[in-house]
């Protein structure tokens, strides 16, 4: 079993536990920083340590095409390539499906990809790609799936859902085939739920994993312009459905009162750009006061605005319930230094900015378990 339930919420569906695995035990729930080409924007890896990070999510669509799967062999998987000894998650290329939409044509056998980068064309398969994951090395594996954009009717709807299906079980027979040959022999191998925003529909379609029987079980596509209500209502009507005893791992959270309510009903893993993303932007975000259940724990501030000029105010002014190395550094400099640095573009601002938006959400992960923990949550 590599994944055990050790405490449960008496007022939500919230649990807490623990998943094992090549690479390292996680605590669940847990949120994964964005390490998209093998790297969180502006940190390396010795820092996603030093934060205490417990996992990192990669994409697989992008590392094939660079550095490719020649180099990445040669290093004898992605670990060792970027120098991090902890767990990694990556994605199959699934997302790409959707995001890539103008570059791309979709058929039974997979997806013909235009590259972003030189125009070549590439066919992603089911089988393609759970061989480039095996050769990275990754500890969880997701399944190749199509991300359908909230704009599909029906008709389109039920041949993705059905498509889907049937590259979740080319996955789950090439991985286990060929796993003797992967970088990562004890990898795990996650199938993705889709359907829209049907309710019937994600429930047919997890019935229909399940049957498929995956290591863990990811719910995607709610990400992607869906009202926050309804991925809310999506993932109530799953939580009835998945497997109580594997892993439920929303793909593309968002925000940090978002995460709380993903948890509570009964996810166990997440992961978002939002807090790198926006820290190039400079927005940063802060904790207001330690009740998670009412939204407005926190605050974001927009730290290139003009108020903040000559604003001596600390990047971080306390520390909450974690303790990172970086702690004293981010006590050093007022969000005035901060601001000036964003309006000359030294990169330095981006930096601090990213450490401060990944502590955040790694310490929200933290005071969720304990929240979970002493029944508060």
């Amino acid at each position: 079993m590599n994944f055990e339930i050790l405490d449960k919420s008496t007022i939500t569906e919230a649990r807490r536990g623990v998943l094992t695995t090549a690479h390292g035990i996680l605590q669940t729930p847990f949120f994964m920083p964005i390490a998209t080409k093998g790297a969180v924007k502006t940190l390396s890896s010795v820092d996603m340590e030093k934060l205490n990070a417990q996992i990192l999510l990669s994409n697989t669509y992008h590392l094939y095409l660079r550095p490719g799967m020649k180099v990445i062999e040669s290093y004898k998987g992605l670990h060792n390539f970027m120098n991090w000894q902890k767990p990694i998650l990556t994605d199959s290329g699934g997302y790409q499906v959707f995001s890539l939409s103008k570059m791309r044509k979709i058929s039974e056998e997979g997806v013909e990809f235009q590259s972003h980068i030189d125009g070549s064309k590439h066919l992603l398969t089911p089988e393609l790609s759970m061989r480039i994951q095996q050769i990275l090395g990754s500890d969880i594996v997701m399944a190749f799936d199509e991300c359908t954009p909230p704009n599909y009717d029906e008709t389109l709807l039920d041949l993705s859902i059905m498509r889907t299906i049937r590259w979740a079980n080319r996955c789950k027979e090439y991985f286990e085939k060929n796993l003797s040959l992967s970088n990562n022999i004890n990898a795990l191998l996650f199938g993705i739920n889709q359907g829209g925003i049907d309710e019937e529909r994600r429930k047919m379609h997890a019935i229909e994993l399940k049957k498929i029987d995956f290591d863990g079980y990811a719910i995607g596509g709610l990400s992607v312009g869906e009202p926050f209500q309804d991925a809310c209502r999506i993932v109530d009507v799953l939580n009835k459905v998945l497997p109580e005893d594997k892993p439920r791992y929303f793909m593309g959270g968002a925000k940090p009162h978002e995460l709380v309510a993903y948890v509570k009903r009964g996810v166990d893993m997440l992961d978002c750009v939002i807090p790198t993303r926006n820290a190039r932007h400079g927005l940063m975000y802060r904790f207001l006061h330690d009740d998670l259940n009412r939204d407005d724990f926190y605050e974001t501030i927009h730290v290139t605005n003009e108020k903040f000029s000559k604003d001596q105010s600390l990047l971080l002014q306390k520390r909450g319930v974690i303790k990172t190395v970086f702690d004293e550094e981010l006590e050093r400099y007022s969000l005035g230094y901060i601001r000036h640095l964003f309006s000359v573009n030294e990169m330095l601002a981006y930096r601090l900015v990213t450490l401060i938006n990944i502590r955040f959400y790694l310490e929200l992960m933290q005071r969720i378990r304990e929240g979970i923990t002493n029944k508060s949550l």
